[in-house]
């Protein structure tokens, strides 16, 4: 008899508008949920597209109450209480992040500063008396979140907003499920704003994601999501590479984007993700690409605790096409996994080693230390202290 399967899987209610005149239709979602003043928060990258904010604001009409643009990388806590800050002044009912995955998380981590009124330290994830991490509990009610992106980010379908203290450079990690987007617009043209190593850098971390968190997974519902993002993002990201003019590309690698979000939601991250939350802001390029250039060591080094689970991402890139792995059997898909990933993003000229993204080697220690504090650590499937971190990233770098 086979094993019974165990797990607790909880569907979020999502709505997903897509494709020509989905925009159109966002006016009636914030109606249906009788809101009438919306403010708009994004970041310097969209104030450059002054027609993608003016057919936003064409479809709010009088809805629209203000708007935020002042969204930086990594969301910087004086920012997000800049943010805020403008949501109380105008007394908004409603968010609408428009952009890239900072702009989303500036969106809901300003919504949670708003409601709760204290200081982001007292609310973050932190560690507790008896040494694991907690999450302190977030009681009020929270504005509803919309999300018009520009990039394929996972942090569509999140409850986590993760901040700068920028006098520490430290990490905050804010959780509040009531934070949750209330459903996302893909829209060709803001599709079409972003510049493309942007669009890649995010679509590079979703792949990332769906790798790790199908490896670590005992949910076959997750499975089933992470494995068509896999899929999906593994066709597409070639496709961006060699046609980046294309929205139809972008709008799939978002599809695949969201579908990596919401299956790492049910099971977690991985090892990848910790350590390039902690590096990506030493390096020269987005966190999207310090993860892809991780990801076959942390594969490989999952690969334990994981038996049989580096096949099924084998056979899910070979799906699409790319790349081509001439042996069947399981041992020889288990090692092409990570190669099949490496030789993915040499095709796209993606760098494969830290020291060419600007990582010192002296700074190895320092990730390996704020990487600990991650909340990510605490549902990777093999245990990791600071000796196996950094064994990993000296194998990276």
């Amino acid at each position: 008899m086979s094993e019974v399967p165990s797990f607790r899987h909880v569907t979020p209610a999502f709505r997903v508008l897509s494709g020509e005149g989905a925009l159109d239709a966002l006016a009636a979602e914030f109606d249906r949920a009788r809101c009438r003043r919306v403010v708009v928060v994004c970041g310097a990258s969209m104030l450059a597209h002054p027609r993608v904010l003016e057919r936003i604001a064409s479809v709010l009409g009088d809805r629209l109450a203000g708007q935020f643009g002042g969204v930086k990388e990594h969301s910087p806590v004086p920012v997000v209480q800049a943010a805020a800050d403008l949501l109380a002044d105008v007394e908004a009912d409603a968010v609408l992040a428009v952009g890239g995955g900072s702009a989303i998380v500036t969106a809901r981590a300003a919504s949670i500063l708003l409601a709760e009124r204290r200081d982001v330290r007292d609310m973050c994830t932190q560690w507790g008396s008896d040494g694991r991490l907690i999450s302190p509990r977030l009681i009020a009610a929270k504005l509803p979140i919309w999300i018009v992106p520009s990039t394929p980010t996972t942090a569509y379908a999140k409850a986590g907003s993760a901040v700068r203290d920028t006098s520490t450079g430290e990490r905050l990690a804010l959780y509040d499920p009531k934070t949750r987007a209330q459903g996302v617009v893909f829209d060709p043209e803001v599709a079409m704003s972003a510049p493309v190593e942007l669009v890649r850098g995010s679509a590079l971390n979703a792949m990332c994601m769906s790798v790790e968190s199908f490896q670590g997974s005992s949910d076959p519902l997750a499975d089933a999501l992470l494995l068509h993002a896999l899929r999906e993002l593994t066709e597409f990201l070639p496709r961006l590479h060699d046609e980046p003019d294309d929205p139809s590309i972008r709008l799939r690698l978002m599809l695949g984007a969201l579908l990596a979000g919401q299956g790492s939601d049910y099971v977690g991250g991985g090892l990848a993700q910790a350590l390039a939350h902690s590096a990506g802001p030493r390096s020269s390029v987005s966190n999207g690409v310090v993860e892809s250039i991780l990801l076959p060591h942390t594969m490989r080094f999952a690969e334990p605790a994981t038996p049989g689970r580096l096949a099924a991402v084998t056979r899910a890139i070979h799906d699409r096409g790319f790349p081509s792995v001439a042996s069947e059997d399981n041992e020889a898909r288990l090692r092409s996994a990570p190669d099949a990933i490496d030789e993915l993003c040499r095709h796209m000229a993606v760098p494969r080693r830290l020291r060419d993204v600007g990582v010192h080697q002296g700074a190895l220690d320092e990730i390996a230390e704020h990487a600990l504090g991650d909340w990510t650590l605490t549902r990777i499937p093999r245990r990791a202290g600071r000796s196996e971190l950094l064994t990993v990233l000296q194998e990276a770098w």
